[in-house]
Order: C-alpha cells, then structure tokens, then sequence
C-alpha cells in the first residue's frame, strides 16, 4: 500500500510538473503571439497614418496646382477704356483723327452757317432806312462796310446798276452760287468723313476676324476663348468707332446743309426785294 502511494504521488507530481510545463508553454505562446502581433498592428496603424499623411499631402498638392491652374487661366484684369485702345490700334487712332476733325469742322460751319451771317436784321433795316431817306450813297457805303453776305450782294449789284438792272440781278446770282459753292465745299468734308469712316471701321473688322481665324488655323488644339476674343475685340470696337464717328458726322452734314439751302434762299429773296425799292428797280 505504501508502494502504491508513493507511485501515485510521483505520479502526481509528473502531472503536476507537465501541467506546469504546458501552463509554461501556454503563456509562453501567448505572450510571442501578444508580441508579435503587436508590431504588426503598430505597423497597419503608422502605415495607415502614413497613408494618410500622403493623402492630404497629395490633396494639398491637388489643390495647390489646382490654385495655380486657376491663376494661370485667370484674365488679366483691365478696365474697359484701356482694353478698346489695346484692341482698335491703328484703326482706333486713325478714327480718333478723324473724330477730332469732324469737331473741329462741324464748330466752324456752325460759327458760320448762322442768320447774322447771311442775314442780320440790323443790317437790313438800316438799308430800308436809307432807301426811305433816298440816300442810295449812303445805302452803297453802308453795304460796302457790312462783311455780312446779304451786304454783299446789294453791293455787287448796286455797284453793276449802271449796266442795267437785269446785269444787276445777274450779278447778285453769281455771288450767290459762288458763296453758296463755298459752303457746300466747307461742309463736303463733313460727308467725306462720314463715308471713309465706316470703311476704316469695316477694315478693322476684317483685320480682326483674319486675326481670329489666323489662331483657328496655327493652333495644333482648339483655342482658347480667350486667344480668339483679341481678333473679335478689334472687329467689334474697330466697328463701334466707326459707326460713333460716321453718324454724328452725316447728321451734322445734313442740318448744315439744310440750313445753308435756306439761308441762301432768303438772302436771294431779301436782296432782289430791297433792290427792287431802288428807281431804277422800279422801271
């Protein structure tokens, strides 16, 4: 019995020990599996932080060139004086030439084109008074002293009475149409701006759209809308100008001209009027 005992606390005691030893090697394996492990799932989290550290560093990047692109394509800004000058260039200041020309003649035809020019009614009825008062003298000298162009008439044909009053009148008629020629020749410059001026804007306009279509056909891609707007601006602003000097010119031509037509009417009507009044009108 005593054997048996002794046998079975050996027996418990092997147990025990390979109990200890699995318990040992259990642990074990758990511990190289914690450690193990734990490098890795440091890796996956430094590899997913670097991951995305990469990521907002490409979309930083992303965005930044995206900010550039947008800079690049970005128009330049200019107001929209300077960008008509850029854009009619020659055309643009040949019509400014003309548009100052155009002023310059429409102020000196209206200084002139005016009733005391042709006819001042103080002239006129200090004419009547001499003819009521028969000084037909005095009547000469008031018309050779008067630089009006009704004065000048009476004087031509006061001064050819003595040749008979048909001579007169014909002398009168011929003042008249040369003054009235000189007119019209003042104010034919008028007209000629008013026609050349829409030819030069048309010329900028195909200037402009050679431009553009010289861009179309060099261009290995498409171009820009950008790269076509510098032809189609000088078409349109070449145009545009044209346009704003020709019609303010050809208005001015017409009111001139009209006033002239009746301003030269009245002073042949007025003038064989008052010649009338003298004797030898009256025979």
């Amino acid at each position: 019995m005593k054997l048996m005992n002794d046998k079975g606390q050996a027996a418990n005691k092997r147990f025990g020990l390979w109990l200890m030893v699995c318990l040992a090697l259990i642990a074990g394996g758990m511990l190289s599996g914690n450690t193990a492990v734990t490098p890795v799932a440091y890796a996956d989290e430094a590899s997913a932080d670097e991951g995305g550290a990469d990521d907002g560093a490409a979309e930083e990047k992303t965005s930044d060139d995206s900010k550039e692109s947008d800079s690049d394509d970005a128009p330049e800004q200019r107001s929209f004086l300077t960008w008509m000058i850029e854009a009619s260039g020659i055309f643009g200041a040949i019509l400014l030439v003309l548009s100052f020309v155009m002023v310059a003649l429409v102020m000196m035809n209206v200084l002139q084109v005016k009733r005391d020019v042709f006819i001042p009614q103080s002239f006129v009825d200090a004419y009547q008074q001499k003819l009521e008062a028969k000084d037909y003298k005095g009547a000469y000298d008031l018309c050779k002293s008067d630089e009006s162009l009704v004065a000048r008439v009476l004087a031509v044909g006061m001064g050819r009475l003595d040749r008979g009053y048909a001579s007169a009148i014909e002398g009168m008629q011929e003042l008249g149409e040369e003054e009235n020629m000189n007119f019209e020749h003042r104010l034919s410059y008028l007209a000629l701006i008013a026609s050349i001026a829409p030819m030069i804007g048309l010329m900028g306009t195909v200037y402009g759209m050679i431009l553009s279509f010289q861009k179309i056909a060099t261009s290995t891609v498409a171009p820009k809308p950008s790269e076509l707007a510098d032809g189609i601006s000088t078409a349109l602003f070449t145009t545009l100008e044209g346009l704003a000097v020709a019609i303010p010119a050809m208005i001015a031509y017409s009111i001139l001209r009209n006033r002239v037509s009746r301003y030269m009417l009245e002073v042949g009507m007025v003038s064989e009027g008052l010649m009338g009044r003298l004797p030898m009108g009256k025979q």
